[in-house]
């Protein structure tokens, strides 16, 4: 088991919140080592979002508090009325995740106003010192870089589908081995879509880095897209490939394609990682997939009923391949524009 790097930023988060409450002099720094872990977030832009739309609705949440406690007093039923008021602002301000730090800061405070108002005030600083200590932590300490997350998760889910899809025609793989490793390669691609939204939270100040990071993204899409559909490819293959008659005499030549089309995408991969050279032709030829559709469009003409499903197993790798030849025409115009930029 590993200790990913999240994991020990809130440790840390949580540590230095402790520190500056004894610092500071607080009565107690569970307050600020609660707020610390609700503010720990998987990125920069994303750590100062929380952070914003915490200060916001605590500062909220403190004002209705002592509010309350004013009108209606320190009972039980007061304190839950309050906290219903404040989850419908949060849900109305669209800050849900803000939520359960802000009724933290609730409960503290109402609880905290029958010893005064600088009691009160004491406690609402003692949240602000943990969202603070989480929020330099996460800048400080092992910064959150979404796009080398993204560039080794996308190698990853490569890896997973170049196997299957490699023993997809042969069905050489155990049952139970195959499963798991599908399992993976799904896994690796929900984190992929959410490595792509922490990198699209992303800001940039300067107008050229802007414009360089508008080109990533649009790359990072198309990246993305050709591992769908090489699942894609994977779901046709399961699902008609083996129900197909015949589908034994075309084994050789769907098993070929598809080996080709694995090893291009690997080709687009280096070539984006820099270890390829520019120059390099590595597109398939576009005369052996004309060849086997006008063989399987000679084949579908004997019955095509029975012999419809190995269609759709072609449709699929044309697909696939032509994701993966507009992959490699906009990663060669990124890295051009981007090369132009330096």
């Amino acid at each position: 088991m590993t200790i990913g790097a999240r994991v020990l930023k809130t440790g840390l988060a949580v540590a230095l919140a402790i520190y500056l409450s004894n610092l500071l002099g607080f009565p107690s720094p569970i307050i600020a080592a609660v707020a610390s872990i609700f503010t720990i977030q998987p990125s920069i832009s994303r750590s100062w979002q929380q952070v914003t739309d915490q200060l916001q609705t605590n500062v909220l949440g403190a004002v209705v508090a002592l509010a309350a406690v004013r009108l209606f007093g320190h009972t039980p039923i007061a304190v839950g009325l309050v906290c219903i008021i404040i989850i419908l602002i949060s849900i109305r301000l669209r800050m849900e995740n803000t939520i359960g730090l802000t009724l933290v800061t609730v409960v503290a405070v109402m609880e905290a106003n029958e010893q005064g108002w600088l009691f009160a005030v004491e406690r609402f600083l003692m949240v602000l010192t943990g969202m603070a200590a989480a929020f330099a932590v996460n800048i400080l300490v092992i910064p959150p870089r979404p796009r080398k997350l993204f560039t080794a998760q996308v190698q990853e889910a490569y890896t997973q589908l170049s196997l299957l899809l490699r023993m997809a025609i042969s069905n050489e793989m155990k049952e139970d081995v195959h499963r798991k490793e599908k399992e993976k390669l799904e896994g690796t691609l929900r984190k992929l879509d959410e490595a792509y939204l922490l990198f699209e939270e992303e800001r940039s100040l300067l107008p050229q880095r802007k414009q360089i990071r508008a080109r990533q993204l649009i790359l990072s899409k198309h990246l993305i897209k050709a591992l769908h559909q090489g699942v894609d490819l994977l779901e046709v293959v399961e699902e008609h490939y083996f129900s197909a008659p015949g589908a034994e005499a075309w084994a050789q030549r769907f098993d070929s394609q598809i080996e080709e089309l694995t090893k291009y995408h690997e080709q687009i991969l280096l070539k984006i990682a820099g270890k390829m050279k520019p120059t390099a032709e590595i597109e398939p030829e576009e005369e052996r997939e004309a060849r086997l559709i006008n063989q399987l469009t000679d084949y579908l003409r004997d019955d095509p009923d029975e012999h419809k499903r190995l269609v759709f197993v072609a449709s699929a790798m044309l697909e696939y391949a032509y994701h993966l030849r507009r992959l490699e025409r906009v990663s060669e115009q990124v890295q051009q524009r981007d090369a132009t930029a330096d």
